[in-house]
């Protein structure tokens, strides 16, 4: 047989767990009604699960279980909350704060707007991937409604400081949404205590299944008002139509409750492996750390490796190490990571990039194995370069 490569990904997606799948199970075959069916017992069961689920994703949070409104994913949930803000606060204003290291389903929406007339500023980040406060404060204007600004980023794990951006947004009357797709299970996240507004959620990245996903909406201090994204039988409380899918709710639930029950060690367990494999790379000349050294995710670790063709290192890990680049590739076009140029890398560090996201399954022998291996491929690398 042969053998797979370490998955070390976590941040593009993970594995179901276990726990989760034989939670999900029943809903497929036994309970398997639809939840806006209340005629039925069948149809009970159903909504009696997703209600469940949906009042332990909102205890997660801090949040009540009327303020959850599921989704498909979070790049769902953050197009609800950002077009769904723009249009619904037409009357107050046009315009839209983001910061340069949002990922693609943050940016692309404000993109769209501005084609219809909305106003975007995205601010720039610091060297260690944090937006400076005073930039923001500075950037907010009369009209602003609303700013969006990832909890973690999902290239270099950098936390930013929702508490202080949630007061600054509150004392400003501006509404804040934040994409905690990374955050969720990992950190702390209380949307009362850091003045959150609206958060976007999913459960693939919490070893939850893929396809589902939430988005916070706070009901009071103050009252969200949301547009409606999709139309078609006003399901969950007129924001967002579709049926319900209770195998996948009650197993994102199940993700979170397992998470969260688990974060204080796991996050040290991941912190520790992560140090391990830092330490270790740091035998290489030309290694550069992206993102905050500390205010990171305890399981991420992104690395440049100067001197080295970032598409032969990634070739070069592949047997070994299921890995990510920093760069993103389209069809017919391959183009530098958007966020590590924010930070100031140059085009070739950018491109010579390696994410690692270490997750609950790994183990002390899978990041020796990484470190040996993606040692001796840099190194074999640059042997052949100075040939």
């Amino acid at each position: 047989m042969v053998q797979r490569p370490i998955y070390l990904d976590c941040h593009a997606t993970t594995p179901v767990d276990p726990r989760v799948l034989a939670a999900m199970l029943p809903y497929f075959t036994e309970h398997f009604g639809n939840a806006a069916s209340v005629s039925h017992l069948y149809g009970w069961e159903a909504e009696a699960g997703v209600q469940q689920a949906r009042a332990t994703v909102a205890t997660t949070i801090g949040a009540t279980p009327e303020e959850i409104v599921f989704t498909s994913g979070a790049t769902e949930a953050n197009n609800l909350a950002i077009k769904g803000v723009a249009e619904a606060y037409l009357s107050k204003g046009r315009h839209i704060v983001t910061i340069a290291t949002e990922h693609s389903a943050v940016l692309d929406p404000c993109r769209y707007l501005q084609t219809l007339g909305f106003e975007v500023t995205v601010l720039p980040v610091q060297q260690d991937g944090l937006v400076a406060l005073a930039d923001l404060e500075q950037a907010l204007r009369a009209d602003t409604i609303l700013v969006s600004v990832m909890a973690a980023n999902n290239e270099i794990g950098v936390l930013q400081p929702l508490a202080a951006i949630g007061a600054l947004c509150h004392t400003r009357q501006v509404l804040f949404h934040t994409d905690a797709a990374q955050a969720l299970g990992k950190i702390p996240l209380d949307v009362e205590a850091m003045q959150i507004d609206l958060m976007s959620l999913t459960a693939h990245k919490v070893y939850g299944p893929k396809g589902i996903g939430a988005l916070y909406v706070r009901r009071r201090n103050p009252k969200v008002r949301l547009a409606p994204q999709l139309h078609g039988g006003g399901h969950e409380r007129g924001l967002r139509s579709g049926t319900l899918y209770p195998p996948q709710i009650v197993g994102f639930a199940k993700a979170v409750e397992l998470a969260i029950a688990a974060m204080p060690e796991e996050t040290e367990r991941l912190r520790a492996l992560r140090d391990r494999l830092w330490q270790r790379l740091t035998v290489l000349d030309g290694l550069h750390l992206n993102g905050h050294q500390t205010q990171r995710l305890a399981g991420n670790l992104n690395i440049s490796v100067a001197g080295v063709d970032g598409q032969a290192l990634l070739l070069g890990l592949q047997p070994m190490l299921a890995v990510s680049s920093g760069s993103a590739c389209s069809s017919a076009q391959i183009a530098p990571s958007h966020v590590l140029q924010a930070l100031g890398l140059t085009e070739a560090l950018a491109f010579a990039s390696v994410r690692f996201g270490i997750g609950r399954f790994n183990t002390e022998q899978d990041i020796d194995q990484a470190a040996a291996c993606t040692i001796a491929t840099v190194r074999s690398l640059r042997q052949v370069a100075h040939v």
